[in-house]
C-alpha cells in the first residue's frame, strides 16, 4: 500500500473517532459519524472498534506522516532456582514506530527498535563485560530489530511466528483489551504475551549461546493514560507511560553454557513525539551505528523476529570456553 492510501486527515480520524462512540449497530457495520469540534470519545472498554483505535493512538500517531519514538529503562535481573534474584546489567530501550491505516480499518503498526545495555556499577553503555555468573570477559550484542510490525484490528493478532518457529495459532478473538479506572481521570491498560517454541539457538549447534531446545518468553505491559487524552478526539497520538517485564532465557552472548536460570527486565516505558529527553548516549550511539532506527518503517516488510533469532541469522557460534 502506497503512501497516499495510508495517510488520514483529520477529518478521517474525528470521523473514526466519533464511530468509537456509537451503539453496537453502527459499529458492527464500522460506519463513521462526523464528529463536532470539542466532542468527546466515550470510553467503550468492551468494544472491539474502540480498542482498535485507542490501540493505534497510543502505540503511535494515527496521521501516518508523523510517527512516535519510544523508551524503556531499567534493570535486568538474573533468577537462578535457589538463589537470591540478582541485578547484573542496566538496558535502554529505543524505538521508532508508525501506524498505517489499511483499507478495511485496520492499522499496520511498523516499529524498529534497539536495546543497549549499561554496566550495573557504572551506568555506561558496554560492549564488553564481565559476566559476574561465570567470571568470563563476554562480547555484548545490542539488539536491534528491524522490522518488528504486527496488525492491529477489531481481533486480537496471531501471536509471532518468528520466522515459522511459533506455529501457535489460537482462534480469532475479539481485541478487547483488559483497561480499568484508577480514579475518574486516569486509565489503566494490561497486555501480556506467554510464548513457548522451539530456539532458533540449538544446542548441537549453539551450544554456549543456547537455553536449550526450548524458548519461554513472556512479556508483561502495564499502561497508564490520562482519560482526558484517550477521551480527546483531536489527540491522534495518546501519550502514556508504564511498566515493561520481560522473561526470557538468558541473552545467548552471556555464554551459559545452557546453565539453570532466565532473565527478568523490569522496566519503565513512555512514549515521545520528539527526541528531547532520550539520554544522550543512547541518542548518539543510534545515530552512530543504526541511523535508520531515527525514523519509522513507511512500508510493511518481512519477516518480523525476535533478538534470539536475529542473533541466530547474524552471529557465529563461540569457540569452547577456554579451560581455567
Amino acid at each position: 500500500m502506497n503512501d497516499k492510501e495510508g495517510t488520514m486527515t483529520r477529518r478521517d480520524v474525528l470521523n473514526i473517532a466519533a464511530t468509537a462512540g456509537l451503539g453496537a449497530s453502527s459499529l458492527a457495520l464500522n460506519q463513521p459519524a462526523v464528529a463536532k469540534s470539542g466532542d468527546r470519545i466515550p470510553l467503550r472498554f468492551d468494544d472491539p472498534i474502540w480498542n482498535r483505535e485507542a490501540s493505534a493512538r497510543l502505540a503511535a500517531d494515527t496521521d501516518s506522516k508523523r510517527q512516535v519514538w519510544g523508551s524503556a529503562y531499567g534493570v535486568l535481573n538474573a533468577v537462578i532456582d535457589g538463589q537470591k534474584v540478582r541485578p547484573i546489567l542496566r538496558f535502554d530501550v529505543f524505538s521508532s514506530t508508525r501506524v498505517v491505516r489499511q483499507p478495511d480499518a485496520s492499522y499496520q503498526r511498523l516499529s524498529r527498535e534497539v536495546v543497549f545495555y549499561r554496566d550495573i556499577a557504572t551506568n555506561q553503555i558496554v560492549d564488553e563485560w564481565t559476566n559476574p555468573l561465570t567470571n568470563e570477559r563476554v562480547r555484548v550484542v545490542d539488539i536491534a530489530n528491524d522490522p518488528f510490525n504486527y496488525t492491529i484490528s477489531e481481533f486480537f493478532p496471531d501471536p509471532p511466528s518468528y520466522g515459522g518457529l511459533n506455529k501457535e495459532k489460537p482462534p480469532k478473538r475479539p481485541f478487547l483489551l483488559n483497561w480499568g479506572l484508577a480514579g475518574d481521570d486516569t486509565v489503566t491498560q494490561e497486555a501480556d504475551i506467554n510464548l513457548f517454541y522451539p530456539s532458533a539457538l540449538q544446542p548441537d549447534k549453539w551450544p554456549r549461546e543456547s537455553p536449550g531446545r526450548m524458548s519461554q518468553v513472556s512479556e508483561y505491559f502495564r499502561y497508564v493514560i490520562k482519560r482526558e487524552d484517550l477521551e480527546n478526539p483531536g489527540k491522534t497520538h495518546v501519550p502514556s507511560i508504564g511498566t515493561w517485564v520481560r522473561v526470557t532465557p538468558w541473552l545467548p552472548w552471556m555464554l551459559m553454557d545452557q546453565a539453570p536460570g532466565h532473565m527478568l527486565y523490569v522496566g519503565t516505558m513512555l512514549t515521545r513525539t520528539s527526541l528531547d529527553g532520550v539520554p544522550p548516549d543512547v541518542l548518539e550511539r543510534v545515530r552512530q551505528r543504526y541511523p535508520k532506527y531515527l525514523t519509522a518503517p513507511e512500508v510493511w516488510e518481512e519477516p518480523s523476529l525476535s533478538s534470539l533469532e536475529h542473533y541466530a541469522r547474524e552471529q557465529t557460534p563461540a569457540p569452547p570456553r577456554k579451560a581455567p
